[in-house]
């Protein structure tokens, strides 16, 4: 399995994955899960995949040279397409010739057609912008209120994304999110392992050179995975207990609803059902 997360903010783009897949629980393998699609000054793009990872390398290889027809114009390519809409069909597309070529010896052999990618970029011209694109080849476009897309497992890194993220976050704070992210996922998940890749676009740039790999020995995420747990603990220990006999508490748990009695008890008096 995988994770990964792709977040859209009015300052750029933060892309991260990380590279572990496993066909079994003592077949554990490194792979990555992101590939850069530039020519510095025209376009800039993204692609993370999650999913069967025949597919998704299948995927990214035809995408390179996949052409979708344009009435009587050049076909549409990844490297000619006017925008992102257009690259990101272009995408569909090649997952649906791999869909043609696999899909029926996948499923006869009991495997079912999977895979996610999260593709963004800009083109010049335009805006940025964020897909998400699944594994019958469409996709949806990400907006102010849904700012990020996540792929694999996503639900353990949701919920810091989920209250930290909006349009406005300043890049190197979504960096640092989509990291506290990844950790929580990693502390939660063993499908999802080291190193990572993290890459930073800034609007306009139609470059990049913000990517690093991540492995175990990285002194900031090192620093992100100590510093979180421990203040995680710290705010859990500052909650108060709760309190059973209401007593001075400011919170008290046992307190009337308006909606709901308390349990009813149900037990025995000389082996009688009360």
């Amino acid at each position: 399995m995988t994770y990964c997360v792709g977040i859209r903010l009015n300052a750029g783009l933060v892309f991260l994955s990380d590279s572990r897949t496993n066909a079994g629980l003592d077949a554990i393998s490194t792979f990555r899960k992101m590939m850069v699609y530039e020519k510095p000054g025209d376009r800039f793009m993204v692609m993370l995949s999650a999913g069967n990872l025949s597919i998704s390398q299948s995927v990214r290889e035809i995408l390179q040279v996949e052409k979708i027809p344009n009435g009587d114009d050049e076909p549409i390519t990844i490297w000619n397409a006017k925008s992102m809409f257009d690259a990101t069909r272009v995408l569909g597309s090649a997952v649906r010739r791999v869909y043609e070529q696999d899909g029926p010896s996948l499923k006869a052999a009991g495997i079912d057609f999977n895979c996610s990618m999260i593709f963004g970029g800009q083109i010049a011209g335009e805006a940025m912008r964020l897909f998400l694109v699944y594994s019958a080849g469409n996709f949806i476009e990400s907006t102010r209120e849904t700012c990020f897309f996540q792929v694999g497992e996503s639900k353990y890194g949701k919920p810091i994304l989920d209250r930290v993220l909006t349009p406005t976050t300043p890049l190197d704070e979504a960096a640092k999110c989509a990291l506290v992210s990844m950790d929580s996922t990693l502390k939660s998940n063993l499908s999802v392992g080291l190193p990572l890749d993290l890459l930073v676009y800034r609007a306009g740039a139609l470059e990049s050179d913000q990517i690093v790999c991540i492995d175990d020995k990285n002194p900031y995420f090192k620093m992100i995975h100590d510093t979180w747990g421990q203040r995680l603990r710290e705010v859990f220990e500052g909650i108060d207990d709760p309190r059973w006999d209401g007593g001075d508490s400011a919170h008290p748990l046992l307190a009337r609803s308006e909606r709901y009695e308390t349990l009813p008890k149900i037990g025995t008096v000389d082996d009688k059902i009360v």
